[in-house]
């Protein structure tokens, strides 16, 4: 009689019941994570191109974006399946007042940006001074300054993401709470607002958590955050119990000197203000997250004087880097980088840094450390 063959479970509850014993592996059963990550998020910023860039190809010549470095960016972003990606700015070109255009820049970016909608990630866009300015010429000089109406290019195409509630309930499986477009920094209020800053500066939480976008290029005042309206949205976030409060902007806090002689680039060039906003930070516990300079560094600026608020530099997203060939012995300061970060159900919050060379080599663990 021919014998049926037995599957590998069967082998062994026949085993048991023969009195034989059966060994299973530890490495063999799943265990439960002992302190499990309850929500992530990935940040990046700094994607856009320059014109006349002769390394571009033909369509990054129309698109002014960086396709190859953001796409596999955003390709290993969606790896780690985060809840959210904050985008913090410079994503387009801009510096242009013609509609068409930036609509153009616009949509190629939003397309780039649809596959993490669709697969589990929401996208929470950032101003930049490239999506805020306009270069003009001012005594014989060009500069850049915002306009009012690069404001409203920004809500035209930005605008569905700032915050479709829903949406994000939907992509995610949880709500976020506490969002309302009418909480943004006031017109003529201390923080010098001149123009309607809706869907540019605002916040929400989501779990035990507070997120807040902040844009540090406002009409009149460039170059500056909106520090008085940050330091009451975060203390009103700690009276609902929010235990963590991350900040989101364009224009670094501190900037980072990876050789002599670095021309101060963000919100550093007004010292008295650069205090008060970094005094803020430290207050809430929060952790400030931004770009501009197109380059990767992780510190906690105020050490040396007793501070422990960390700023997350990730203006590494695509942008030519700040640091040129031989301006720099630290690899990772030409290197494309991104950060995720897990927040575990004890409270911790941990942070991992992702990139790669200039020449696309393998990605690898930039830096790991607990915020």
């Amino acid at each position: 009689m021919k014998l049926k063959k037995l599957s590998s479970l069967q082998r062994v509850f026949a085993c048991a019941l023969l009195g034989g014993s059966v060994f299973i592996s530890p490495s063999n059963v799943s265990a439960a994570p002992v302190d499990p990550v309850v929500m992530s998020f990935a940040t990046v910023g700094d994607s856009r191109a320059d014109p006349g860039d002769d390394q571009l190809s033909g369509q990054d010549h129309i698109w002014l974006q960086n396709t190859k470095a953001l796409s596999r960016i955003v390709r290993e972003i969606q790896d780690k399946k985060p809840q959210a990606l904050f985008f913090n700015g410079d994503m387009i070109y801009g510096f242009n007042a013609d509609d068409a255009t930036l609509n153009r820049q616009y949509a190629f970016w939003r397309g780039m940006m649809a596959n993490l909608m669709e697969m589990g990630t929401y996208v929470v866009p950032v101003p930049g001074n490239h999506e805020m300015q306009d270069k003009i010429t001012e005594g014989g000089k060009s500069k850049a300054v915002t306009q009012v109406h690069k404001e409203v290019s920004w809500r035209n195409n930005m605008g569905d993401l700032i915050m479709d509630v829903d949406r994000w309930k939907t992509i995610t499986g949880n709500s976020i709470n506490a969002f309302d477009v009418a909480n943004t920094p006031a017109i003529s209020s201390a923080d010098h607002i001149q123009t309607n800053q809706s869907q540019l500066s605002f916040s929400f939480d989501y779990g035990d958590s507070h997120f807040v976008v902040i844009n540090t290029d406002p009409v009149g005042y460039d170059g500056h955050a909106p520090t008085n309206w940050l330091r009451d949205d975060l203390q009103k976030a700690k009276v609902r119990g929010m235990k963590h409060e991350f900040v989101f902007g364009h224009k670094l806090a501190f900037t980072y000197y990876y050789k002599p002689g670095i021309k101060l680039a963000g919100l550093d060039q007004d010292a008295e203000q650069q205090k008060q906003f970094w005094q803020v930070i430290e207050n809430a516990d929060a952790t400030y997250f931004c770009g501009h300079e197109h380059i990767f560094n992780i510190s906690q600026p105020t050490k040396s004087t007793g501070g422990k608020a960390w700023q997350v530099l990730v203006g590494s997203g695509g942008s030519p880097f700040a640091a040129k060939a031989g301006d720099s012995k630290n690899p990772t300061d030409r290197m494309y980088a991104w950060a995720v970060v897990e927040l575990h159900a004890s409270g911790k919050v941990h942070l991992n840094a992702y990139g790669f060379d200039e020449h696309y080599g393998k990605t690898r663990l930039l830096s790991s450390l607990d915020l």
